[in-house]
């Protein structure tokens, strides 16, 4: 289905210059209960009983509780050592029921997420749409037309309750808790987020989209994101995230797990742009059957530090994964990003596309997995990371990790680095451009690969934010 073009102030940019206040503002903090800062079993205690869940979930969350303290930080990668665990709010309800209908939002949540293109992108063109604010869902609605098909979308709260076989056979089992420490945070504290259900045969030619916004200070955001696609179906998936700027830190661990049966298709498409005080910790993760198909369309910029993989378990025969990311590191700003995929069954391949920005000593790294199992015979996979420097402060790192158990494979990884030439931004300034405006196009063209791959409105944004990012920052 063809995106339409939306007009510019929908998209914060007006005549030419970039608005990130879109992205930036704060409003006045709602909370009906807002938990103390730090993790203990209280907290989770009261998670659990404010949401009114099954035993089988309270013990759930303890159980991850006890993980995440025994688990140590990551000590590989970003630097996390300034991240006060301590000082973080993991939990806080802004006493908003959810409600289909946009009109019943309070005001000033509304105007947030207007800003942001919800519900007006929603009415432009998806089958549904979903808005999270702080750590509960204050809006979800599918079209009709959808709904009546046996497609579900709905939160994963209600999805606990509502579907409690369904979601209790899949929650948490592509990322289990004893994973990594944010995973087994993730565990003890998810609240909101998505729950979507293909039925078998569904092909659904509309997107539906999830927009996750932070507002208070210190805060933590945990939503769980669970798709499951049936045999032969096929579903979009689109993904935004925001927070405005603050002094302190806060945390974003969320979990996405997709499950692709036989035969269908799944795309995931996310623009991640937290503020420079946000540890962005998601983890992200498929489960691929025979003949099934994951793609990954990513886009992070923003967060202080991020360390994001998503990983695609290419379980059946003939099962493919297409991987797609940029990240942009400006000043201050570490991004540690990557793909991950193993392959475990004959036939299985993978084409992973990464792209890489730094400017004002920013620093990007990409991070890989290629993992081929012994029964993996005839495996395809293809590894290209090309990283653009646009001073001499920056940083990029190429860190691939290569597990090969099968010889009858193919297996490539190209990776380059360059900086933008003198003779290119001549030849554009000659031509009428400033310097500033010659390396936006210069960037523009390097990243248009990915761009491609994303919705119209998500791809204009991502270009917007980067050539805001890269205002008086290049040299």
């Amino acid at each position: 289905m063809a995106t339409p073009e939306l007009e510019p102030k929908q998209m914060g940019i007006d005549r030419g210059v970039v608005n990130r206040e879109m992205f930036d503002h704060a409003n006045e903090e709602r909370f009906a209960f807002r938990a103390a800062q730090g993790l203990t079993e209280e907290i989770v205690h009261k998670i659990s009983d404010r949401k009114k869940e099954p035993e089988w979930m309270r013990e759930f969350r303890l159980k991850s509780l006890k993980i995440f303290h025994e688990k140590p930080l990551p000590m590989w990668g970003a630097d996390l050592t300034k991240l006060d665990l301590s000082k973080i709010t993991y939990y806080g309800d802004p006493g908003v029921k959810e409600t289909k209908n946009w009109e019943e939002v309070p005001q000033d949540i509304k105007d947030t997420f207007e800003k942001l293109g919800i519900p007006k992108a929603e009415r432009a063109y998806l089958a549904g749409a979903g808005a999270q604010y702080e750590s509960e869902m204050v809006y979800h609605n599918l079209a009709k037309e959808w709904a009546d098909m046996g497609i579900t979308f709905i939160n994963c709260d209600e999805a606990l309750k509502s579907h409690e076989d369904l979601f209790r056979k899949y929650f948490m089992k592509a990322v289990p808790p004893t994973d990594h420490k944010f995973a087994a945070l993730h565990g003890a504290v998810w609240s909101g987020g998505t729950f979507l259900h293909v039925p078998k045969g569904v092909k659904m030619d509309a997107p539906v989209q999830a927009y996750f916004r932070m507002n208070a200070e210190g805060f933590g955001q945990f939503e769980h994101t669970l798709i499951v696609v049936e045999e032969g179906a096929q579903v979009h998936y689109i993904e935004g995230c925001s927070a405005p700027k603050y002094e302190n830190s806060s945390i974003h661990a969320g979990c996405v797990e997709v499950y692709v049966k036989e035969g269908a298709r799944a795309r995931y498409s996310s623009v991640e742009n937290w503020s420079r005080q946000t540890y962005n910790l998601n983890t992200k993760r498929a489960l691929v059957e025979k003949n099934g198909f994951m793609e990954w369309v990513n886009g992070n910029l923003g967060s202080g530090v991020t360390m994001l993989y998503p990983m695609s378990i290419l379980k059946g025969e003939n099962a493919r994964s297409d991987m797609t990311g940029i990240a942009f590191a400006g000043p201050g700003q570490n991004q540690d990003t990557g793909s991950k995929v193993q392959l475990l069954a004959p036939n299985t391949s993978c084409n992973i596309v990464s792209k890489s920005l730094a400017t004002g000593g920013g620093i990007t790294t990409y991070r890989g997995l290629v993992k081929v199992g012994p029964a993996a015979r005839n495996a395809k996979v293809k590894v290209e990371c090309d990283a653009l420097l646009l001073d001499d402060k920056s940083k990029n790192f190429t860190i691939p990790d290569m597990q090969i158990a099968q010889e009858k494979v193919e297996i490539a990884h190209e990776a380059t680095v360059g900086k933008i030439s003198t003779d290119q931004i001549f030849y554009l300034m000659s031509r009428g451009l400033t310097e500033e405006q010659a390396n936006v196009m210069i960037v523009n063209g390097f990243i248009e690969p990915i761009t491609k791959e994303l919705p119209l409105e998500y791809a204009v944004e991502l270009n917007r934010l980067i050539e805001l990012e890269m205002t008086g920052s290049i040299g």
